[in-house]
């Protein structure tokens, strides 16, 4: 039953992937039902998929920073906490007008009380898992509209959220901001984060890790880029009657709307069939790449697909959890050591001492988001290279003994050594995240790729609950049976470590899929058979796209150097 059949196969997938209209092999009913779905290509606006196929001289080189592009301003979201405490004395001003018996309830809507951090971090939470879902449940669309269509949606839906949320400070209701930011802003994000992936996986096919780390890498620098910038924002707008949060996200929404619109407008399809001149893909190889094509309907009801979503989620999971709590953690393990006061446990420190703690505690954060997301490069590149099964038995293995071994090990002891274990594991964090589209590639072919990783993304939204619950009630635990907060962390060290184990076991079941879930031959292209390379790539290339090329990626490489300049200069403090 499993098995489709070879009649109906090419209907539906006529159906799904919007060639239906330059079939010319097709039946003429057949072509009839596809035609009544889906229009004719070529006769719609500038945002149909059919408007985006590429011409020839067209440089692949173009892509990477149109994806990056939007996902260096979704990647904000990882910055929002930048605005929790500004947001937390927006009434008060200097000092936080504090309503002891409010509830979360009441904090929706007062307009008399200060919200709590707690009450905001909620917009956190429900930034990825809003952004899971709708990866999941537009992902399908995203690969009949294509991606110009789908990141001008989520343009205006990231800005619009956004936009919805500078209502909300400026009229002091919890619940807009929630809706906008958090509900609306998170579809932009789910819609913003996938959208480059298939793209970039077809006009890549012989560097899939790079190009996809290349994208993803953006969305950790977002907030490396975003947090400094809107915490200069906040200062320009502050006054004596408020806190200049609600002109800072307008200004942020103007900014983010013209580069994501940029990067949408610049996305390009590849032609069917196109592969790089002179590549194709060996019949064998370390990287296991298949030659087949598993529809989107089905990819979920392979082994394949589960298991690679467990190792996503345990590897998220046992890294997010104690990221964020990464700055009270190193205080609350090496005390005074981190200010020059030796002996001066973490609990006796005074104002001062606090806020020099504090200020390695950032430093240390400003650290593992570099390597965040120069993992997400380095790993993502390196799976080209060795495959992406051996690459993330790597990420897993190594980062389990460098949570049950090392870091346990080198608490209390060596600080260099304890913040360079956990940098190495920020960055096969990040690692994870730029792979596992390239994996799912290889398991399942690229004619779905961008839906099926949509769906794999609710990995990432039940980690991003998982992981900070699971650590911090530990964490809150242990604080409780009066254990020394020095001496709180390496059992749930060695939790995590057991979470890696399991997902490297998961890893190395996964087989290639069955023959009974693949789709017809007709309608899965032969993977670099070179078909429509030689017109493609021998075509003289088009007139001033070297100077495009350039302008291109300085748009996007200057934001990237300034975050990096901004996020060394706070962790330089490491070195002192």
């Amino acid at each position: 039953m499993l098995q489709r059949s070879a009649a109906l196969t090419p209907i539906r997938n006529r159906l799904t992937d919007g060639a239906c209209g330059s079939d010319k092999a097709a039946k003429p009913w057949e072509w009839m039902m596809a035609t009544k779905f889906e229009p004719a290509r070529g006769a719609g606006g500038l945002l149909d998929r059919a408007r985006t196929v590429a011409g020839p001289g067209y440089n692949r080189w173009l892509l990477p920073p149109c994806a990056l592009a939007i996902h260096l301003c979704i990647g904000m979201a990882y910055g929002f906490s930048v605005f929790w405490l500004p947001l937390g004395h927006a009434i008060g001003i200097t000092d936080p007008v504090v309503c002891k018996s409010m509830t979360l309830v009441d904090a929706l809507t007062t307009t008399s009380c200060d919200w709590r951090v707690s009450d905001l971090v909620w917009t956190y939470s429900i930034f990825f898992v809003v952004l899971g879902a709708a990866a999941a449940i537009w992902g399908g669309w995203l690969e009949r509209a294509g991606p110009r269509k789908a990141g001008v949606v989520a343009a205006c839906c990231w800005v619009g959220g956004i936009a919805i949320g500078a209502i909300g400070v400026s009229f002091h209701q919890l619940w807009l901001i929630w809706l906008g930011t958090g509900l609306i802003g998170g579809i932009g994000l789910g819609l913003g984060y996938i959208s480059p992936v298939s793209t970039l996986i077809k006009w890549f096919p012989d560097h899939r890790g790079m190009a996809t780390g290349m994208a993803i890498m953006g969305f950790g620098g977002g907030a490396m880029i975003g947090s400094p910038l809107a915490d200069m924002l906040m200062k320009h707008f502050a006054s004596a009657t408020q806190v200049g949060v609600w002109q800072t996200f307008l200004t942020l929404a103007v900014g983010y709307f013209i580069f994501m619109m940029a990067g949408a407008l610049g996305y390009r399809v590849p032609p069917e069939g196109w592969a790089p001149a002179g590549w194709v893909a060996p019949a064998t190889s370390r990287a296991a790449i298949s030659r087949f094509h598993v529809h989107l309907n089905d990819a979920h009801r392979t082994p394949q697909f589960w298991l690679i979503w467990l190792v996503l989620l345990l590897n998220v999971s046992a890294s997010i959890g104690i990221i964020a709590i990464a700055s009270p953690m190193l205080q609350e393990i090496f005390g005074g050591r981190l200010i020059d006061a030796p002996g001066v446990l973490f609990s006796a420190f005074d104002d001062s001492q606090k806020k020099a703690a504090a200020a390695v505690g950032a430093g240390f954060v400003g650290a593992i988001s570099l390597f965040n997301i120069a993992g997400r490069f380095f790993w993502a590149s390196l799976s080209d290279r060795l495959g992406r099964k051996p690459l993330f038995a790597i990420l897993l293995a190594l980062g389990a003994l460098l949570y049950g071994i090392a870091a346990p090990a080198l608490a209390g002891s060596s600080l260099g050594l304890f913040i360079l274990t956990f940098c190495v594991i920020a960055s096969m964090y990040g690692g994870g995240f730029a792979t596992v589209p390239a994996y799912l590639a290889d398991v399942f072919g690229t004619k779905f790729v961008g839906a099926i990783h949509g769906r794999l993304l609710t990995a990432w939204s039940t980690a991003g609950v998982l992981g900070p619950v699971l650590v911090a009630n530990l964490r809150d635990h242990r604080i409780a049976a009066g254990i020394p907060r020095a001496e709180v962390y390496p059992p749930i060290y060695w939790v995590l470590a057991g979470m890696l184990v399991v997902g490297f076991v998961a890893n190395l079941l996964i087989r290639p899929v069955d023959a009974r879930f693949h789709m017809a031959a007709d309608d899965a292209l032969p993977i670099g058979d070179g078909a429509a390379t030689a017109a493609y790539e021998g075509a003289a290339p088009a007139s001033g796209v070297g100077l495009t090329l350039v302008l291109a990626w300085l748009a996007v490489g200057i934001p990237i150097a300034w975050g990096i300049y901004m996020t060394l200069s706070k962790a330089l403090i490491l070195l002192k």
